[in-house]
């Protein structure tokens, strides 16, 4: 029972998890970028530098029949002659270079949606065990702790979007927000408050209104 514990823990921690998902991943990658650089890739520059076969480029280093020409890299090797195969080569290093800006291009896009998501979770003060951030006692040490408010992540593009949109029509409320760009209401609140925080649309007044505020330029 210790182990399948231990293995669960193990199981859920996002390590493991992204190792997963990158092997998968990798494995699933291998044959299409093979076939991109050995069918797509290569071929037109070998048309453009001569008509050269990359797939095909080797230098017979020794061995084989004595005074023998060699067509093709398997035909040397079935007759024993050592080769330097150079496009075979070729092919693995371009093969490699796109498989690592594939990577790279995904774990960009991962952290970027990462980054978006707000933090929910804190150390225990005292058991320094993660916990809720809106906890009142931690569910470990049973010790009672302070809540903290959940901040909620703004998008910088749509809020400049949301910014630009307000200060144009001149109607600083929620559900215009909400009808002019069709997103849910918590998301249009996030952008409504975070353009007061900076000044941009003033409180909600006794009947829920508020206004544009009017910056004055400095001297």
């Amino acid at each position: 029972m210790k182990l399948l514990s231990e293995f669960k823990t193990f199981i859920s921690r996002g390590n493991a998890i992204d190792m997963a998902v990158g092997i998968i991943v990798g494995s699933v990658m291998t044959s299409v970028v093979n076939s991109l650089v050995k069918d797509i890739i290569m071929p037109p520059i070998g048309l453009l530098i001569g008509g050269i076969d990359f797939s095909q480029w080797f230098f017979v280093l020794g061995g084989g029949e004595a005074g023998a020409t060699y067509t093709t890299m398997a035909a040397a090797q079935a007759a024993g002659a050592t080769t330097l195969n150079l496009g075979t080569f070729l092919n693995t290093v371009v093969s490699f270079l796109i498989t690592m800006f594939a990577i790279f291009i995904f774990v960009k896009i991962v952290n970027s949606a990462r980054a978006k998501q707000p933090v929910k979770t804190k150390a225990c003060p005292y058991c320094q065990q993660s916990i809720s951030k809106l906890a009142t006692k931690c569910p470990y040490c049973c010790s009672d702790v302070q809540p903290e408010q959940i901040e909620s992540v703004v998008e910088p593009e749509l809020y400049k979007k949301v910014k630009s949109l307000i200060l144009k029509d001149k109607k600083p409320s929620i559900s215009y927000i909400q009808r002019r760009l069709g997103i849910g209401y918590n998301k249009a609140a996030n952008m409504m408050d975070k353009m007061e925080a900076d000044g941009t649309v003033s409180a909600p007044d006794s009947t829920g209104q508020r206004k544009i505020l009017s910056k004055k330029k400095s001297k």
